[in-house]
């Protein structure tokens, strides 16, 4: 009598538990198959061999030159990293921007990176502020200070979202997508969004105000991404794609694990993606229709583009983590040109590009970086009021939180100038107009008087 096949039988030949058992196990044992018969019909259930990393990196587009030591420094590690990157199994194709800076250990995408997939989505190449973008609206003549001052009043910097009494309404197809998407379908997720809506966060996002040097109207800026519900929508990414990453490239850098497209949960991820990215772009005409609506004016144009996003070409996925968009195919509401702001100090170009073999239709998506925060704060001597006054001297410049944020001065970021020339000499967009500025809000040092902090400096005091 042929013995009854179970779990443990097929763990003992050699495969991993797994949710095909059940079925395999009765069809096992219904048909009696054994020996040579049992191991055909297994044959089909056997892992694939893993898929191993390139022997060397693919080739990548270099849109970058140092000017000086520090710069050497930084071009140098963001090359290392772009070169271990791509050696990741899926990618075809890659290029870093004149803003480009590292991120994270040696491997990772860096800010001002592209890399382009075949048929696979790179949660860690879209980072966790997913879609954070940038929205210009053309308000006229309006008086630049009206503006400033009406956004001030309505918009939201800093951690957590608005209180329940001053959110904003929340878009019926919006909840109806949430809801359709096995990644975003969950009441924590969906409470966030409608608390985030209108909200910007901290770190480098911006309210800027300023006039257009083409036509003298006044443009409203915003920059920021899908705050929490995109935070949550990456975490959950990358578990899938770590989850895929054992099975089909262990080899892989964790944090360039994949979702397979051809997946039931590569295509709910992809969705997913474009849910948030209808988020984040509402998240912006809320604060701009805000503004509008509290001054009674008429909004004469807009225009948006992301930065930080997952772009598909037939079976091409453009993973651009810090990189503007410059060819139409990757933005199916196109709507006018793309925008790269510099530094609160610097104007926000308006741009145009075309595709070319090195740019691979992308463009920087601002200055950029040569040192990391903590080391610009470490440089910085004096009083820091004095150092905002001469960084900012005749813009009205104001932070959310009333703390003055170092790290987000002029001096933080590369020479705008350089990325500019930079931008010319690579073929990178070609500038069309400037927004020049007038002021602009940011979080600043929210965590300065944080309650967590103020009750840990209070302890201290007592002893």
């Amino acid at each position: 009598m042929k013995t009854k096949t179970t779990g443990k039988t097929l763990i003992d030949l050699g495969y991993k538990q797994a949710k095909w058992f059940k079925e395999a196990i009765t069809h096992i044992n219904e048909s009696n198959l054994e020996g040579d018969a049992l191991l055909e019909y297994l044959e089909q259930f056997k892992a694939p061999d893993p898929i191993a990393l390139h022997d060397k990196p693919v080739d990548f587009s270099v849109n970058i030159k140092a000017e000086n030591e520090m710069e050497e420094t930084n071009v140098n590690t963001v090359i290392n990293s772009m070169q271990t990157l791509m050696k990741t199994p899926t990618l075809v194709a890659g290029a870093i921007m004149p803003d480009a800076c590292p991120t994270g250990p040696n491997g990772t995408i860096p800010v001002g990176g592209v890399a382009v997939a075949k048929n696979a989505i790179h949660p860690g190449m879209h980072s966790a502020d997913i879609c954070c973008s940038v929205m210009l609206t053309d308000f006229g003549k309006t008086d630049p200070k009206a503006i400033l001052d009406s956004a001030h009043a309505n918009t939201h910097f800093g951690p957590g979202g608005r209180d329940r009494d001053a959110q904003f309404h929340f878009p019926k197809e919006l909840l109806e997508a949430f809801e359709n998407n096995t990644f975003l379908n969950d009441k924590p997720m969906i409470q966030i969004a409608r608390a985030h809506l209108g909200t910007q966060g901290d770190g480098n996002h911006f309210l800027f105000v300023g006039t257009s040097k083409k036509t003298g109207n006044t443009m409203l800026v915003t920059h920021h991404g899908s705050r929490g519900a995109g935070a949550k929508l990456y975490k959950k990414g990358m578990y899938i794609a770590e989850r895929f990453r054992k099975e089909l490239s262990p080899d892989t850098l964790k944090q360039n694990a994949w979702i397979p497209f051809d997946t039931e949960e590569g295509q709910s991820y992809w969705d997913a993606l474009q849910v948030i990215r209808q988020w984040t772009k509402s998240n912006h005409k809320v604060i701009h229709n805000a503004v509008a609506d509290s001054l009674d004016i008429d909004i004469e144009n807009r225009y948006w583009n992301e930065h930080n996003f997952v772009f598909k070409d037939g079976d091409l996925f453009y993973h651009a983590k810090g990189a503007t968009p410059l060819d139409a195919k990757f933005m199916p509401d196109i709507t006018g040109p793309r925008l790269i702001p510099l530094n609160m100090a610097e104007p926000v170009l308006i741009v145009e590009g075309k595709t070319t073999e090195t740019n691979l239709g992308f463009a920087p998506h601002g200055a950029g970086r040569n040192v990391s925060r903590t080391q610009h704060r470490r440089s910085k001597t004096g009083s820091i009021m004095q150092i905002f006054k001469e960084e900012t001297r005749g813009l009205d410049v104001r932070f959310f939180s009333k703390e003055i944020d170092i790290t987000e001065l002029p001096s933080a970021y590369k020479n705008a100038k350089t990325v500019r020339v930079q931008m010319e000499e690579y073929g990178l967009g070609n500038v069309i107009d400037e927004v020049l500025p007038y002021g602009c809000i940011m979080a600043g040092d929210w965590q300065k008087n944080a309650p967590w902090r103020v009750k840990r400096d209070k302890h201290r005091g007592r002893h």
